[in-house]
């Protein structure tokens, strides 16, 4: 899958991770957490984005539900190509599922190259946000 469009009034991508089976209700208020410290409101989000092996997770679909914006999911070896421009990569999360940030790899997968994080990663007990913007193009 590649850059979304930006077509959409909202220029922000809320990259998501989660263990299995974690509950809506926590993935939610960590993406509502994540909207306050960044600034922003959920009307300027273009999208969810999260790894492939959570394309069905209940909770993930139930923020994009909740913000009325697409879900978009990337394979572990497109979000480790974006490992250069996390904040917080880790060892862990590339033994468990083969790149070093979920979160924050998303967000800024889904912009593409011209994206830059807004907010580095949070977590709760079972999840991860970040949020990825439009960068400023360079004159």
């Amino acid at each position: 899958m590649g850059d979304i469009s930006f077509e959409m009034a909202g220029r922000h991508v809320l990259g998501l991770g989660c263990e299995r089976g974690t509950p809506a209700a926590e993935v939610l208020a960590l993406a509502v957490e994540a909207l306050r410290a960044a600034g922003i409101a959920g009307t300027e989000l273009a999208a969810i984005a999260s790894i492939d092996s959570r394309r069905h997770e209940a909770a993930i679909l139930a923020v994009a539900s909740h913000f009325a914006v697409p879900a978009v999911f990337f394979d572990a070896r497109r979000l480790e190509q974006e490992t250069p421009r996390l904040e917080n990569p880790s060892a862990i999360v590339f033994a468990r599922v083969g790149c070093h940030g979920v979160a924050e790899s998303a967000a800024l997968a889904a912009i593409g190259a011209d994206a830059e994080l807004l907010l580095g990663k949070i977590k709760s007990a079972h999840a991860t946000a970040a949020i990825a913007r439009i960068g400023l193009q360079k004159a």
